[in-house]
């Protein structure tokens, strides 16, 4: 079990306590977990509405930042949030700009065009969607909304089941490379934070599309107040007939949120549903195409923010997810007589966190804790429960404490952040774990800055990870916690007109989890990758986006050019390659991914939006013919071009998009075809 002693990874460890020194820590676990329950309920019942992130730096910074170097954009690639152009991370942007220009349908669809991204999907257009951040597994990047760290301790298969429409969001930030000290400590090679729109004023959108293999959606938003209070609700709904056997789906997204301001102190309300009905041909096992699952996910959450030099930042969120599993679609015939059922499971997420900043002429000290619940009801995850809940006859649970301390020095030209997560699970007994990170940016003249970070991340692993065992795949309740030590370093541009930066990274892996293929039993067994085969990453990211409508004279068609190109590679031996010839998710790596995007006007009311990538994955998978395992192979690279074409009005925009245009066969896991060509288009109305 995962209760057990662990070995030093060169993450900096705390020795084992004695029986007295461990009381003492429960002790102070306790209160502090009730200090940040109280002072959570005391500063909400203060609080009345949210402070804009464009106005943080200005309240708290003037002192020590020149004018001249704030951003309009405030990222939170910290634990306080940073201009852009001061931030001592590599962070990608995708700007709402880019969102409504995309010939995209979900948000993993939008984040394929982002060079430093990995997505693999089972689905298109948000059905499923692995997503993963240099080299690592989907498990190991951390997904937030607005702050709320959604990661589904299930899987990370259902991370992305977000109750947000395109058209709620602002923008999204990547954060690359381990993000503990930020995200928490699930934050194992970075996190995708979606920040939703912050409307001033009432409005409202509509937006309605179809296309080929019986595509429709629809999306209504609507946004009432202003001045100190403000009210959103959106609604959306995705249907397809499928563009193979058995890949139908239907996904309904409910999202609110509320705000209220009073005299410069916020309280942030925000709540969602999403439901997800879809044909899952092949998505678990090659051998099964008649396979379905059925996912609800709910979450709630309420921030709340005081002004002034010390602000308090508490937050309390919770989230349930729920999901049957059909290995055999209902109504499927001839199913055999050894299939008893289908799998249930609902998992629940309950955290509260107080952050708290404080401003002097030195720069912004963040500090504060949280505590996280992560529990699992299921029909096959789990130890067997002591009563069985409805179709739930297993279950576990774990609580996680971490306390954060962080300084971000800003002398003029020179960021720098010290700092650093403290981290404790109640599934490791008797032990806690430091985890620092350091991170410095220098601002040269002439908008060039340089920055270089250290850090260090650690995971547990999933439910699914420690209990699943079906079919050919065989969990490991002794799993360790896997860790990982990273080192960046780039340097990067910015001027009126031309954005770009160059970045390369190191990161060692120590106790990976992995599903390694077997071929003594033919069944896929969850591993932690032995002790001593600390697997190194080693990786390049570049980026160059131009304005043309700013570089080049009024009157020329050309608006925006965004190249970018990522390259990673690993360490391991052939002898390696050898003892484990096929890996589900740490050798199956994203090799090189190559993308280009190009905007232009045609005439005065059109404008096209061209999406190129190219990219090549390491790593081989079995292929399997009639439903049989074959002969094992490697990964084809591919390349893709969609284009979209708006036609924009005075409140009304039509749109056409037109996918994998040259209709070209790939695939993202083995044995699932992705879609080839694909039409659609719609309108949207705003008022």
């Amino acid at each position: 079990m995962l209760k057990k002693q662990l070995k030093t990874t060169g993450v900096f460890r705390f020795k084992r306590f004695d029986r007295k020194s461990y009381s003492i820590f429960n002790s102070l676990h306790r209160a502090v977990t009730i200090g940040v329950l109280s002072g959570c309920t005391l500063t909400c019942a203060h609080a009345a509405a949210m402070t804009p992130r464009d106005r943080i730096w200005v309240e708290t910074s003037a002192d020590s930042i020149p004018p001249t170097e704030l951003e309009e954009v405030v990222v939170t690639a910290s634990r306080v949030d940073l201009p852009l152009n001061l931030a001592a991370r590599q962070v990608t942007v995708i700007s709402r700009r880019e969102i409504e220009r995309s010939p995209v349908r979900g948000i993993e669809d939008l984040l394929n065009y982002a060079a430093g991204v990995d997505i693999l999907q089972r689905g298109p257009h948000g059905v499923q969607a692995d997503v993963s951040l240099r080299g690592g597994s989907f498990d190991q990047t951390a997904i937030l909304l607005n702050g709320v760290n959604l990661t589904n301790p299930h899987t990370g298969h259902y991370s992305f089941n977000i109750p947000v429409n395109l058209s709620d969001i602002e923008r999204i930030e990547i954060v690359q490379g381990p993000s503990s000290l930020v995200y928490g400590a699930g934050a194992f090679s970075g996190g995708v934070n979606i920040i939703t729109r912050r409307d001033t004023v009432s409005n409202g959108f509509a937006k309605v599309e179809g296309g080929m293999f019986g595509l429709f959606g629809a999306e209504a938003r609507g946004a009432c107040g202003g001045g100190d209070f403000l009210h959103t609700l959106s609604a959306g709904y995705k249907h397809s007939d499928g563009y193979i056997r058995n890949s139908d789906y239907n996904i309904v997204n409910l999202f609110w949120q509320s705000r209220f301001r009073v005299d410069g102190a916020g309280l942030d309300f925000q709540a969602g549903l999403n439901d997800k009905r879809m044909g899952a041909n092949t998505f678990y096992s090659a051998a099964y195409p008649d396979q379905f699952d059925a996912t609800r996910g709910v979450f709630a959450s309420v921030r709340g923010e005081t002004g002034g030099r010390l602000k308090f930042i508490p937050h309390i969120y919770w989230s349930r997810h729920g999901d049957e599993y059909q290995l055999f679609r209902d109504g499927t015939p001839g199913v055999p007589d050894w299939y008893k059922g289908h799998n249930f499971h609902r998992s629940d997420v309950f955290g509260v966190n107080l952050n708290m900043q404080y401003a002097s002429r030195w720069g912004i000290t963040g500090f504060g804790g949280e505590f996280r619940n992560e529990g699992i009801l299921s029909s096959v995850l789990g130890r067997p429960a002591k009563g069985v809940v409805g179709k739930y006859a297993r279950s576990d649970n774990r609580s996680g404490i971490s306390y954060f301390l962080e300084h971000n020095f800003i002398l003029n030209r020179l960021t720098f952040s010290l700092g650093g997560l403290l981290y404790h699970n109640t599934a490791i007994v008797d032990r806690f774990s430091f985890y620092p990170a350091v991170n410095a940016s220098y601002r040269f003249d002439g908008g060039v800055s340089m920055y270089a970070s250290v850090n260090r991340a650690t995971r547990m692993p999933t439910f699914t990870d420690l209990y699943y065992r079906a079919g050919v795949h065989i969990g490991n309740d002794s799993l360790r916690p896997e860790y990982t030590q990273s080192v960046e370093a780039g340097v990067r541009y910015h001027s009126r007109f031309l954005s770009s930066s160059v970045t390369a990274f190191l990161n060692r892996g120590e106790n990976l989890i992995d599903w390694e293929y077997r071929d003594d039993d033919e069944k896929w067994h969850a591993v932690n990758l032995p002790v001593g085969e600390g697997l190194k990453t080693f990786g390049v990211e570049t980026s160059v986006s131009l304005r043309l409508d700013e570089l080049f004279a009024s009157g020329q068609p050309f608006r925006s050019l965004r190249v970018g190109y990522a390259f990673l590679a690993q360490d391991y031996d052939s002898e390696k390659v050898v003892n484990n010839p096929v890996s589900m998710y740490v050798r199956n790596y994203l090799k090189h991914k190559f993308t280009v995007g190009l905007t232009h006007d045609i005439g005065r009311i059109l404008s096209v939006s061209w999406n190129f990538r190219r990219q090549e994955r390491a790593g081989s998978y079995v292929r399997y013919v009639g439903l049989q395992p074959g002969e094992r192979v490697s990964f084809s690279p591919f390349s893709l071009l969609d284009v979209r074409v708006d036609g924009r009005f005075s409140r009304t925009d039509l749109f056409v998009s037109a996918n994998n245009i040259f209709n070209v066969t790939h695939v993202d896991f083995g044995n699932i075809p992705q879609p080839g060509f694909w039409l659609s288009g719609g309108v949207a109305v705003r008022f």
